[in-house]
């Protein structure tokens, strides 16, 4: 029995994903197609049998840790997603490595079940082989490396696409290695000046970007009857308010969106623009405005969002808030906030709020517990951006608790934070831009799965997002009211990026040439989003239409008041 232990194992391991093999076989149905599947499905099979027979075992315990990390990488993702990794997604989780420690913390049962399984494939390939081959070493060692170029090969010529229920440890390894190749060659060209006309002199008062975490349009009571109290849907005095309702977003997930809010990237040319045109701070610094980013979700100076160290030398104050709990960063920044509203200085002030990206259990106080049931507290206080979900296994009455603790989140980040911005701030010289990074799935529809966004099948919540503009009474700058019946639930982020130029006295037919429409223009949006954000490779962005109506808006109303602490 034991000598046959290290054969076993590895079919053992691969049955385990026997759906995943049938249901590929089933989508491509019978045919060439299914020869050329089956040849593949055989040589890589093969070249992972002759890895197992490597005679050095250093060399093979080598490869059999990469094959198993590969492998529980694919694993962890398919169960926390209930969805296929693509090229496209792996990119993006590349870029978001600042939340890898966060994550590996939520999705730590994921994890250690995925593990679990992938112990078969290590031991597997690990332990001493006790049969002779007739093969060369030599060949059992290329056999691993033949693998992994060979199915590169196949995505490389097929824009990242080719992997579909092929044996898992090697897909992550091949997207590893198309990344790199791009990495070495995908260069556009360097950081251009700004080269813009302005038609006026310095800016004399604050613009603000308010980006907030994962708030869905859908779920505030600018755009929703029982959509949660943000302060945003009355009158302040001093303040005007354009509620521009729903807007699209640039795309389901945080760094994507935030870079392109940053760079001005187009749904036409996001890619080169974000990697050659002048930062919003550029153009900032250039219309006699002192820069700010307030970043309330990273701590320790840790660069997030696709920002880099060069990107921050345009930043004059960079804001963290190292010693502040999670639940109370939002009203540090707000602190923060009024404290520049309020120093007579003209700025650019970027933020990236905390919001309500998961996990919600703990990201609001006691008081503002208005919607029950929810659920349970006291275990990631300190978790900003994710955390494990005890007990959450996406089930529709798991999912009942989490909107209503969604909620109680969005009364606090978003009520609150706007109840002292407007008690406090003077904005009277003030111009304020509100939306957010991405909506949120919070599953109204039943479907499966763990995640909230960034999915590659998203539904159309996922892309909607606020738009509001908050200005002085006595300041004038653009006339908002003029195209705001035909801007209202017809707008999006790329909207967002020519309005703050034109707010900084760019000329408006040089911002339209590049960046597109501002919202003091009929913008004639496409109201989408873009899902593969990182099409590589020839492949195209995918881009998801939102029709309004088959929106799902909240339907229950708070059972209590939440009062401010």
């Amino acid at each position: 029995m034991f000598r046959y232990l290290k054969e076993l194992l590895l079919v053992i391991y691969l049955l385990l994903y026997c759906e995943y093999y049938i249901d590929r076989l089933n989508a491509i149905g019978f045919g060439f197609a299914a020869l050329l599947f089956g040849a593949m499905f055989l040589a890589l099979t093969l070249a992972l049998y002759l890895t197992a027979y490597i005679r050095q075992t250093l060399i093979r315990h080598l490869f059999a840790l990469a094959m198993f990390v590969s492998a529980v990488f694919f694993d962890v993702y398919t169960r926390v997603t209930a969805d296929y990794l693509s090229y496209s997604s792996f990119v993006s989780l590349v870029y978001s490595g600042g939340f890898i420690q966060e994550a590996a913390y939520q999705y730590r049962d994921a994890i250690l079940h995925g593990a679990l399984s992938g112990l078969l494939l290590l031991l597997g390939i690990g332990l001493k082989p006790r049969h002779a081959l007739v093969v060369p070493n030599a060949l059992r060692v290329a056999a691993p490396v033949c693998g992994v170029l060979l199915l590169s090969a196949v995505l490389f010529l097929r824009a990242g696409e080719g992997a579909r229920g092929l044996p898992i440890m090697y897909t992550p390894l091949a997207y590893l290695n198309l990344f790199a190749y791009e990495a070495l060659h995908n260069t556009v060209g360097p950081r251009e000046p700004v080269t813009l006309a302005r038609a006026s002199t310095a800016v004399g008062h604050d613009i603000v970007l308010i980006i907030d975490e994962s708030i869905s349009g859908n779920y505030l009571d600018i755009n929703a009857p029982f959509g949660v109290h943000s302060n945003l849907n009355q009158a302040h005095p001093g303040v005007a308010i354009f509620n521009y309702g729903y807007a699209a977003s640039i795309a389901n997930c945080s760094a994507d969106t935030n870079v392109t809010l940053r760079y001005g990237g187009t749904r036409a040319d996001y890619m080169r623009i974000n990697s050659t045109l002048p930062s919003i701070w550029q153009y900032a610094k250039k219309a006699g405005l002192r820069t700010v980013y307030i970043d309330a979700q990273r701590t320790g100076g840790n660069l997030q969002n696709l920002m880099t160290d060069t990107e921050k030398k345009d930043i004059d104050e960079f804001v963290q808030f190292d010693q502040t709990s999670v639940r109370d960063r939002d009203m540090a920044a707000a602190a923060k906030l009024i404290q520049l509203l309020n120093d007579d200085q003209p700025e650019l002030v970027v933020i990236n709020k905390v919001g309500a990206h998961f996990p919600v259990h703990d990201k609001y106080p006691d008081a503002f517990m208005a919607y029950r049931p929810t659920l349970p507290r006291g275990q990631f206080t300190e978790v900003a951006d994710t955390g494990e979900r005890t007990g959450f296994n996406g089930q529709p009455d798991d999912w009942v608790l989490y909107r209503n603790a969604y909620k109680n989140t969005v009364l606090w980040n978003v009520g609150e934070f706007f109840a002292r911005v407007f008690a406090q701030a003077h904005l009277n010289n003030a111009l304020l831009i509100y939306t957010s990074d991405h909506g949120q799935d919070l599953h109204e529809r039943g479907n499966p799965g763990l995640n909230t966004h960034c999915g590659g099948d998203p539904v159309e919540e996922e892309g909607l997002v606020p738009l509001v503009v908050i200005q002085g009474n006595d300041l004038k700058t653009l006339d908002w009211s003029a195209q705001l019946p035909a801007n209202k639930d017809r707008s999006s982020h790329y909207n967002i990026f020519p309005t703050l130029l034109q707010l900084m006295g760019y000329d408006l037919a040089g911002i339209e040439a590049v960046y597109g429409k501002p919202l003091s223009v009929p913008t004639a949006d496409e109201f989408t989003f873009n899902y593969r954000f990182n099409a590589r490779l020839g492949a195209k962005p995918e881009w998801k239409h939102i029709d309004l109506g088959s929106i799902v808006t909240p339907t229950q109303a708070p059972a209590s008041v939440a009062a401010g602490e």
